[in-house]
């Protein structure tokens, strides 16, 4: 097992290293030139685009309003808190700067997987709407591309098991409601330790998994709709909670705020240890990016294209919108209250939402609790939305008939992966990540050009913003 897990690890530090830079952060950065900025620039038309009303078409199962919630629900999980705990452990304050850069160039990504996945939308064996890279790859590039679908499919069934949220979850309650004492002399533990051959331990992080799973099942079991409606109610209230118990502390710590900001950016271009310890705490912030607002992985696609929305602009615009909450806003909360109340010198070995969780004990009354509802929030919600994307990966592969049984797979993955050791958890996250990342950037960038087109034609006439149709057909002149 030792030597799975140091497998593991080893393979995703080299595909999730300079490759996975590279490519997100170069492609994005070549994404946010060829576009003009187009994060920046189309700003408030995104949220312009989000507050329209849109028409009951049938082409899509959900609204734009409600895919970007199932979205924000799926990345805004426990990567925004233990994801940004690892950066700052392994990194230093620097990453989260790197991590603001992935987060501006991430949603010119977005746009472009928004806009890809409302013009390529596809269908599964029944006539039910699907989306994703994998039918933007088919459509788009044509079948000989076919094999590049398939592996992102393959990938996209195993990167979106919610390996890391399964596992700190349950890390989160273990911390809280345990200690090595009460475990080792629970009975009914003791007793089911006794007939499984595994530890006290193991048994409580197995018992809390099968917990997880019966929740999750519950919610996943009732489709995309039953998804999205949970997510549009959930995302509002995980968010204004964290937002509330974040700034009650940056406010009885106002005085370290500004030293906290300025290590961030010193600490970005720190190059007393070398230019490539540089390179490292970059790397580090892209790559735990890449897991919190997945811009250029291509799981938001498989959301955006369920969308009713047949306007690509649009879709896109409301699209661009998810790495600017997740990456740009409560990552920016968790990292600001981790700097402002750990000693991160004093952290050893790779930790993640312990640090936090120890963080808000000590800094509020019962802010452990507190900080645990925000955590099963982020959690839940991740696990509703990622089942729906590895259901539709499924789905591309196997038919809609056999894909549904994907979700007593996901399910029982939970189980699973409560009990893994965290660095196999990590690893194997960003393994399957980066795997995904691959098809998704090359898909992006060759047929970024019609994306740019159709921004072209959508600028030179705004006022198609404010109905449907006109888009969708030159959608379909481009891609002659």
């Amino acid at each position: 097992m030792e030597d799975l897990k140091n497998f593991i690890v080893s393979v995703a530090d080299f595909v999730c290293g300079y490759p996975l830079f590279f490519l997100l952060i170069g492609g994005g950065l070549y994404l946010f030139i060829s576009s003009g900025a187009i994060s920046l620039r189309m700003l408030p038309e995104s949220i312009r685009a989000l507050r329209e009303k849109q028409s009951k078409d049938k082409s899509g199962q959900i609204t734009s309003a409600e895919a970007l919630a199932s979205v924000v629900a799926a990345t805004i999980g426990l990567g925004n808190i233990a994801g940004v705990a690892i950066a700052l452990v392994v990194g230093g304050p620097g990453a989260i700067f790197w991590m603001w850069i992935s987060a501006l160039v991430g949603m010119c990504t977005k746009y472009h997987e928004g806009a890809l996945a409302v013009m390529y939308k596809g269908q599964d064996d029944l006539g039910h709407p699907r989306g994703g890279i994998m039918y933007v790859i088919e459509k788009g590039l044509g079948p000989k591309w076919k094999p590049a679908a398939i592996f992102f499919a393959v990938a996209g069934m195993f990167g979106t098991m919610c390996i890391m949220n399964a596992n700190q979850l349950t890390e989160a309650y273990q911390s809280i409601f345990t200690t090595t004492e009460s475990l080792n002399s629970n009975a009914l533990l003791s007793q089911l330790s006794h007939i499984t051959s595994l530890s006290n331990l193991q048994v409580f992080r197995l018992l809390f998994g099968i917990s997880i799973a019966m929740i999750v099942a519950l919610v996943i079991l009732g489709g995309i709709r039953r998804i999205a409606n949970v997510a549009t109610v959930i995302v509002p209230f995980m968010v204004g909670l964290y937002f509330v118990l974040v700034l009650f502390i940056i406010l009885i710590r106002i005085e370290d705020v500004p030293a906290v900001i300025v290590s961030i950016f010193t600490e970005a271009f720190n190059l007393k240890a070398g230019l490539g310890a540089f390179f490292g705490i970059a790397i580090i912030g892209a790559r735990r990016a890449a897991l919190v607002n997945e811009a250029g992985i291509g799981t938001a696609s498989i959301m955006h294209g369920t969308s009713k929305n047949n306007n690509p602009v649009k879709e896109g615009l409301v699209a661009m919108l998810g790495p600017a909450i997740d990456s740009g806003l409560v990552c920016t909360l968790t990292a600001i209250s981790i700097l402002l109340l750990v000693d991160l010198n004093s952290v050893e070995g790779m930790q993640g939402l312990s640090i936090a969780i120890d963080a808000f004990r000590n800094a509020l009354p019962y802010g452990e609790y507190v900080l645990l509802v925000v955590v099963t929030c982020f959690a839940l919600s991740s696990m509703f939305s990622y089942s729906y994307y590895g259901q539709s990966c499924a789905t591309y592969l196997f038919g809609a008939k056999k894909g549904k049984y994907y979700a007593w797979v996901f399910i029982a993955s939970l189980i699973i992966f409560a009990v893994v050791p965290i660095e196999a958890a990590v690893g194997m996250c960003d393994l399957f990540y980066g795997l995904m990342a691959i098809p998704t950037m090359i898909t992006i960038v060759v047929l970024s050009r019609k994306v740019r087109a159709l921004t072209y034609t959508f600028r030179e006439r705004p006022n198609t913003l404010k109905r449907e149709g006109p888009i969708e057909i030159e959608a379909e002149s481009v891609s002659d």
